[in-house]
This record gives structure tokens, sequence and C-alpha cells, in this order.
């Protein structure tokens, strides 16, 4: 089954072949929150090009978080309790600060993917060694 971006996005996988694991742990994991990967597992891409590489990520993590605002907003009225201020405001600041760790993996990743473009030979290979 080939990998889809959405599917190495969302996931965190390696940019490169869509299967090795983009960060050291899960997201959610206090003691080593967020930290990328020097090299993929499985194709050996190294994940930075230069030092501070993923600083540029914030300005990513800025745009999911204002889609997820929006994205709990609709939620909110449709289920009839969009008209209160109060009430959106604590659903949006709870939500956010509930997705607030894969918030900034995922815009890590796709910083990542910014960069590191999809090889389908490396990806092939990698599928068939991890089969012998």
């Amino acid at each position: 089954m080939k990998k889809s971006a959405i599917y190495s996005l969302l996931f965190l996988k390696c940019p490169r072949c869509r299967q090795g694991e983009f960060l050291e742990s899960n997201p959610y994991k206090i003691s080593n929150y967020n930290k990328v990967r020097e090299h993929c597992p499985k194709c050996n891409l190294k994940y930075s090009i230069e030092p501070s590489f993923y600083y540029g990520s914030m300005y990513v993590s800025y745009a999911v978080g204002v889609a997820i605002a929006v994205a709990i907003y609709v939620l909110l009225w449709l289920a009839g309790y969009g008209s209160s201020p109060l009430i959106a405001f604590i659903a949006i600041l709870v939500g956010l600060v509930l997705f607030f760790p894969y918030i900034g993996a995922v815009s890590k990743s796709i910083w990542a993917h910014f960069f590191f473009k999809y090889d389908r030979q490396i990806a092939k290979q990698v599928k068939n060694d991890s089969r012998t």
C-alpha cells in the first residue's frame, strides 16, 4: 500500500520514504516533547538541514492552530452553541490546549515536507528491505 503525503503528515512519518518515524516519541510524552529524530530510521534521511531549521515551523503552527480553532467553532455552530461567545471561547481554548503538542509536532512535519520530497525509489527500497 502506497502511503500518501497526508498520511505521512498526520501520522508524523518521514517525508522522503513515508515509513520511518519522524519524532523520537509520541508528541504527548513530556520528556521528549516534540523532539525530531536526527535521521530517519528507515531511509537514513537527515531531518535537519541546518541548526534551528524547525524555527520556521512556528509560522505553520499558527496556521494549524487557527484551522483547529475554526473547525471547533464550526462544530459548535452546527451543534447549536455557536451563538454564545463564552462557550465558543472556552471550547476553542480547551481544544487548543489539548491539541497543543500535536499541533507542534504536525507543524514540524509540514515544515519538513516543504523541504524534503518523497522519493518513490527509496520508499520502494526501504519497503523491500523491511520484508527481508
